[in-house]
């Protein structure tokens, strides 16, 4: 538990340093609602290759997979496909969904 704990300060902290420094001017933040009910927000930095994502109130760092069509970022039980099509979340042991951004 600690651990956690010690995940969401930290993740708390890089965000505040990350509104201290001008890169923030350089991310782009995306909110998503996804038909089973999930919702997140995504956050894409500009020298980054990784989606930056905030998931049932934990933070998930996805790196960049290979991917023919569009994105596709995966980490920690979590893929985010990004493409064309439209948004589709795979999280933990659910079934893929699709998501709309808000």
């Amino acid at each position: 538990m600690n651990r956690r704990k010690g995940i969401a300060i930290g993740a708390a902290l890089w965000v505040l340093g990350a509104g201290a420094s001008p890169t923030l001017a350089q991310t782009t933040w995306r909110n998503y609602s996804c038909g089973d009910g999930a919702q997140f927000i995504v956050g894409f930095f500009q020298y980054d290759k990784r989606a930056h994502m905030q998931i049932d109130g934990k933070a998930v760092t996805l790196d960049k997979r290979l991917w023919l069509s569009g994105s596709r970022y995966s980490g920690h039980g979590v893929t985010l496909t990004i493409n064309k099509a439209g948004t589709r979340l795979k999280h933990g042991k659910r079934p893929v969904t699709a998501c709309e951004t808000n």
